[in-house]
């Protein structure tokens, strides 16, 4: 009888099994649908208000792109691209007006001028500058002589004499 138990599953095994079966097929059903329904058709017009917000820079944060800010001027902003391109205007167009109310600094690859080259410049001329003033001066100094030490008086050398011959003796 031992070996009908082993061989054997019982009744209440078998719709253990079954009801294991029943409730990670549901659960995989449920995981299904959850994930169809969060994919919602996304709007090309707001993909166009984000691609155009991510090149620009939010005025209130610190180089924090438009498109990733919670301030209430990021929110302005994204709106006004969105009427703007909904009124048919280009993306240069719509950077172009920003850049008009708020200057270079709204841009995150602001372009290159030859004012913001001295400030890119700047920095390395003055410590290139101080590191041939540095070796200059070093090597002159080195270059110098030393001046000769003042000689010793009569007395005193006759005074460092006897000290010798004393210690000596």
């Amino acid at each position: 009888m031992n070996t009908d138990k082993h061989r054997f599953l019982s009744r209440q095994q078998i719709f253990d099994l079954c009801s294991s079966v029943f409730i990670c097929g549901f659960a995989v059903l449920f995981f299904v649908v959850a994930a169809s329904a969060g994919q919602v058709a996304e709007d090309p017009l707001e993909r166009r208000t984000l691609d155009i917000a991510k090149d620009l820079r939010c005025a209130v944060c610190q180089n924090q792109p438009v498109a990733e800010s919670n301030s209430d001027l990021a929110r302005d902003m994204r709106a006004i691209i969105r009427e703007q391109l909904q009124a048919g205007k280009t993306r240069e167009e719509i950077i172009a007006y920003f850049v008009a109310r708020y200057g270079d600094f709204v841009l995150l690859k602001p372009p290159y001028q030859d004012a913001g080259a001295v400030l890119w410049i700047a920095p390395l001329a003055l410590l290139v500058a101080a590191g041939v003033s540095a070796f200059v001066f070093l090597r002159r100094r080195l270059r110098a002589a030393l001046p000769e030490p003042p000689g010793l008086a009569r007395e005193d050398a006759e005074r460092v004499r006897r000290a010798r011959e004393e210690d000596d003796a």
